[in-house]
This record gives structure tokens, C-alpha cells and sequence, in this order.
């Protein structure tokens, strides 16, 4: 097992606990698109039928040849005969001849040898049959053509996509009703201290509720997992391990909160190294908060030693827990993390060697933003409830001067 609390980057923590996890369990399961929001797609998806299925027209005007329009002005309008309208829902069973055209509405099917659609503003009826055209269109104009948006055989939702409203409209438009998409991971949620207690006790002198199990269970549904409650466990290495081990065999990720700091009491990381290969990996990373934190891979399923600040738990959550849910959900590594660029309002301090992470909020500031930080002591969750997002300053950094530009990392949607 590494040095106790030995301390390497964030980066390379990650890095390290990813490699030795190694591929993901590549099974599916099968969904009806209409219930599958948010959810990851476990194959490419390939359209089986042209978008649009048909020429038709995104203007209410009429179908016209291009070519008859050529000219066409307020002062010297072109003449066309009227050879009828189009049904909406329905094929048109007329064509458009030289000097025709045929009323058409916002979606309908353009009728053969039409290849344009004037809009019916630039028009005017002189007769019952006949329209005067005030503006020339071109070949195409106001027409989407047969699978100009999706062609048969296209790729149109790659594997590892989460899926939103945009994507099940577009399968749907394509007649795509069911998808292959990946199952959502379980995630086991430990919570140790002999001085924790459920949410609805009224805690004793010296008691805290546990609120680590439901911040992290909220983050873990929120970006794709199943948090499965594993209850409150006493400071006990014979607990813990029957525990975890209950865990291990019962979801595919396991978070362990407190019992991770350097103290006497510790035996978190012993207990987790006993649990299978390769074990613990990494005890001890770069930052502030989140120092204490253990990654370890047991037989194939991460588990993650958390410290028992609930402000450190969530910033340990939002760094490694947030993107191994994502790695299990199947989600396509490598996409860009919601930021937003902003100046900073006030000077930081910061330890050179160390990796800090600074709760701000974000305020609107002329044509930009300011990012204002959020000082806090220890333990008080509402530092995050309040803040929109987290500022990192970098451990070869003795901090960062008021009015230099920050990069924040959005906690809100």
C-alpha cells in the first residue's frame, strides 16, 4: 500500500485511479427513447430514413420554378397562374409547370417540378388564379430539401452520450422509438463516525447529523448514478470491513465518508486495502480542502475514502467522484467542464506547493464577471449552498491579485 498520506496532484490522482480501473462494464439494456432523458447512449445510433422524408417548404408562400421568378420586382412584378394548394398531410397530386405556382403552407410537401417557395408577403393575388411575385427567389429558397438535415446511413448519436431533449426529438423525428443505452451505476455510500446520527435525531452534545450521505447521494443521481444508502457505521475496523464488503458485492462504486485523516483512529485505508486488488492507490492528494482522501480500486470497483467535512466531502465529490460516476455511466471521457471566465473582486492568498479550491460567487459586472470568493471556516456547508462555483490556484502559486482573470467551475446547472 502507498505511504500513509502521501501526497501527489489531483490530476495524477485521477489519472491513476482511472488506469487502474481499467474499461468499464460494457452492458445495456434497451429504453423507450420517450423515457430516456439524461440517460447514456450504449451504441452509435444510425438514421434508417432520410430528415426531412420529404422536399418541403419552412415559409407559408407558394411553390414556384425559380427560374420563372428571374426579375422579379414591386415595379415589375412576374405574373404566375394558381393550379391549386397543397394539402397539408398529404402529397400534392399536381405539379408546378412553366409560369405556375401553388399556395403552400409552413411544412408542406413541395409539389413535383416546384424547386422554390416565394413567401406569401412578397406576393399578391391580382386574380382568382393569379399572383403577382415582388421578389425573385433562388433555387432552393424556403425549401428543406429530402435529407438535407439527416441523410439514411448517418451517424446521427455516437455511444457515450448523454441524452437530452435535442437528441430524443431528433430520434424521434426519425422514427427511432427505443435506444440502447448504458445501465446507471450503483453507488454504495458508507457513512462512519461514532459522533454521526441521522438527519431526523435531534443530536446530543457532541453529536453532528450526517449530512454527507445525502449532499453525496444528491451529486451522484445528479450526474448519472444510483446512490444506494448503506447507513451509519460506528468507528470500528471490523464494521467497516463487513460493510464495505456487503457494499462491494452490491453496487459498482463505493464513497466512504470520514475515518480518512491521519489520526490514530484511522483505519479506513487498512480496511479498503484488504478488500481486494490492486487496493488503495493514492492516500493523500495536493489540495485544500480534500487533503486526506483515499482512491483505491477493489477487485475492479473504485472506492473512495472521503474526509467527513462536508465542505471538503463535496469538493472531493466534484473532482473524482462527479467524473468516475460518468466513466461507469459509459458517458464519452474528455468533454469540456461547464466554466465561465470572470475577474476576480478581491486578492487571494494561497500556500505555494498546494492545489487550492475557493468557493465564489458569480456577479454580473458591465459587459463581463466578477467572481467574488466566499472565505469560510471549516465545516460550514452552506459556504457551498451559496456559492456558484469553485476558482482553482494552482500550486505553483502564492495566490492571485484582485482584477486578474480567473476560470470558475460551475457547481450550478
Amino acid at each position: 500500500m502507498p505511504e500513509f498520506i502521501q501526497l501527489i496532484p489531483p490530476q495524477d490522482a485521477l489519472a491513476r485511479w482511472f488506469e487502474a480501473l481499467g474499461l468499464p462494464d460494457l452492458s445495456h439494456e434497451e429504453l423507450e427513447t420517450i423515457h430516456s432523458l439524461n440517460r447514456v447512449t450504449a451504441e452509435d445510433v444510425i438514421a434508417q430514413e432520410p430528415l426531412p422524408a420529404f422536399h418541403r417548404t419552412n415559409v407559408d408562400g407558394y411553390a414556384v420554378r425559380a427560374a420563372d421568378t428571374h426579375g422579379a420586382s414591386e415595379s415589375l412584378p412576374v405574373y404566375l397562374r394558381i393550379v391549386g394548394e397543397v394539402p397539408m398531410g398529404d402529397a400534392p397530386r399536381f405539379q408546378v409547370s412553366l409560369g405556375e405556382a401553388a399556395l403552400i403552407h409552413t411544412g408542406g410537401m413541395l409539389p413535383e417540378g416546384a424547386d422554390a417557395v416565394v413567401m406569401l408577403e412578397q406576393t399578391q393575388t391580382s386574380r382568382m388564379d393569379e399572383i403577382e411575385v415582388y421578389k425573385a427567389v433562388g433555387h432552393g429558397e424556403n425549401v428543406l430539401f429530402k435529407g438535407e438535415d439527416v441523410e439514411v446511413g448517418q451517424m446521427v448519436v455516437t455511444a457515450g452520450v448523454r441524452l437530452r431533449p435535442e437528441e430524443i426529438g431528433g430520434l424521434l423525428a426519425l422514427g427511432i422509438t427505443r435506444v440502447k443505452i448504458r445501465p446507471l451505476p450503483r453507488v454504495g455510500i458508507i457513512s462512519s463516525g461514532d459522533e454521526v446520527i441521522p438527519p431526523h435525531h435531534v443530536p446530543k452534545p457532541g453529536q453532528v447529523r450526517d449530512i454527507n450521505s445525502y449532499t453525496l447521494a444528491s451529486l451522484v443521481e445528479k450526474v448519472g448514478g444510483t446512490p444506494q444508502f448503506l447507513g451509519i457505521i460506528p468507528d470500528s475496523p471490523d464494521i467497516l470491513e463487513e460493510r464495505l464488503a456487503y457494499a462491494l458485492r452490491n453496487n459498482d462504486m463505493v464513497l466512504i465518508t470520514a475515518g480518512s485523516s491521519a489520526s490514530t483512529r484511522d483505519f479506513t485505508a487498512s480496511v479498503i486495502a484488504r478488500m481486494g486488488k490492486p487496493g488503495v492507490l493514492v492516500h493523500g492528494v495536493n489540495i485544500k480542502p480534500g487533503k486526506p482522501t483515499i482512491l483505491a480500486v477493489c477487485d475492479g470497483k473504485p472506492v473512495i475514502g472521503m474526509p467527513g467535512n462536508p465542505v471538503s466531502a463535496l469538493v472531493i465529490a466534484h473532482l473524482f467522484v462527479q467524473p468516475m460516476v460518468e466513466f461507469l455511466s459509459g458517458l464519452r471521457l474528455g468533454r469540456p467542464v461547464p466554466s465561465l471566465s470572470a475577474r476576480l473582486s478581491v486578492n487571494i492568498a494561497s500556500q505555494a506547493g498546494r492545489e487550492d479550491y475557493i468557493p465564489v460567487r458569480v456577479i454580473r459586472e458591465g459587459n463581463g464577471y466578477a467572481a467574488e470568493p466566499i472565505f469560510y471556516k471549516s465545516n460550514f456547508i452552506f459556504t457551498l449552498a451559496s456559492a456558484d462555483g469553485l476558482i482553482r490556484i494552482p500550486p505553483d502559486a502564492t495566490g492571485i491579485s484582485a482584477g486578474e482573470p480567473v476560470e470558475v467551475l460551475f457547481l450550478r446547472n
